[in-house]
């Protein structure tokens, strides 16, 4: 006889397979940056909340409205209130992740943005990358099994017909909290076999994973880690350009999945 923990994985694998067969009526959009975020506000016609679903004194930004048939939710961190600057890091979007899938309930996950890409790897400015795997490169725990703990590897959600269909390019995403790389990092990175990094896609992933909600990571580069230029330097100078080039690919990729559930995608 099957015993109850038996029966309840049973009834939630069913409902997760009955949630795949239907078509995805909501995307959150989660967006670190506002630079980054604020083109596909415009390009979706989406309106500012001004009553917020999250928590009181949170800075948190709500973006919502439809799309063709899709709701779609973009959150973005808002400001530090004392400095002034994007709540960029894992911290933020860890929280924001977890706030943002309790209160609007989504069917899937885009984490779109920037990234240092590597040139070793075959990443060049202005490339658009849909994420394979995402991993940390800043955890360091040189104890067994709390190491892999630490790396925290993750898939995203498989869509081989997205990217037949869009010709993006692919590769592993690695994320610390670090806008430079130290050596330490650099070895971390190169274990994780990345192509590309950032400052939050992991700890998206593990939020979303704790929480059943499949994502895909759409990231574009603005800089080139082992090139020539100071990434900072390189970041600024791109950032502008390259959004548009995340934006464009974005459009596409919610253009796709329009009218689509997820194992189509």
């Amino acid at each position: 006889m099957a015993s109850l923990d038996d029966k309840l994985d049973a009834a939630e694998e069913a409902m997760v397979a009955e949630a795949e067969r239907r078509p995805i009526s909501t995307i959150l959009l989660i967006v670190a940056m506002q630079t980054e975020a604020l083109p596909l506000v415009n390009k979706f016609q989406l309106s500012e909340d001004l009553d917020s679903v999250f928590p009181s004194g949170v800075p948190w930004v709500r973006y919502h409205g439809m799309y063709k048939d899709l709701q779609i939710n973009l959150i973005w961190p808002g400001k530090d209130s004392a400095l002034g600057v994007d709540n960029v890091g894992t911290i933020s979007l860890s929280l924001l992740t977890y706030a943002s899938i309790q209160a609007l309930q989504p069917g899937l996950i885009i984490n779109a943005g920037t990234a240092g890409g590597f040139k070793a790897k075959g990443a060049c400015i202005g490339d658009v990358f849909l994420a394979s795997d995402v991993a940390f490169h800043d955890r360091r725990i040189p104890i067994p099994v709390f190491d892999l703990y630490g790396v925290g590897l993750r898939q995203s959600y498989p869509t081989p017909n997205l990217l037949k269909e869009l010709n993006l390019k692919t590769g592993k995403l690695s994320t610390g909290d670090s806008l430079d790389m130290s050596p330490h990092d650099e070895a971390s990175i190169t274990a994780n076999d990345a192509t590309v990094k950032d400052m939050e896609g992991a700890a998206v992933a593990y939020v979303a994973e704790l929480l059943k909600v499949p994502t895909i990571f759409i990231k574009a580069v603005t800089d080139i880690v082992d090139g020539e230029k100071p990434t900072a330097e390189e970041f600024l100078q791109n950032l502008a350009a390259v959004t548009a080039s995340l934006g464009q690919a974005v459009t596409q990729v919610i253009d796709f999945i329009n009218g689509k559930c997820l194992t189509e995608l």
